[in-house]
């Protein structure tokens, strides 16, 4: 597991209070109990304070369309850095 993938498992084991949250890259929403509309701002604002980035609006919805994954998230996060 790569260092940001280690970082972006804590930042989702902390937002969701869930120590066992293991991530694999083809994860969705679904795939996480409790990751609703709210948890995905209060998820949001935590990667951006983790990892010192901005969020535009675009990518935020982007994420939340059919067929996007951790691995796409990690993918973004890391053209952010």
């Amino acid at each position: 597991m790569s260092e940001l993938a280690e970082a972006l498992r804590d930042v989702f084991r902390e937002v969701f209070d869930d120590e066992s949250i293991v991530l694999a890259d083809n994860m969705t929403a679904t795939d996480i109990d409790g990751w609703d509309s709210l948890m995905n701002i209060n998820l949001i604002i935590a990667l951006e304070g983790r990892f010192g980035i901005k969020f535009a609006t675009a990518e935020i919805s982007g994420l939340k369309a059919k067929g996007q994954n951790i691995g796409t998230l990690l993918k973004l996060i890391a053209s952010k850095r």
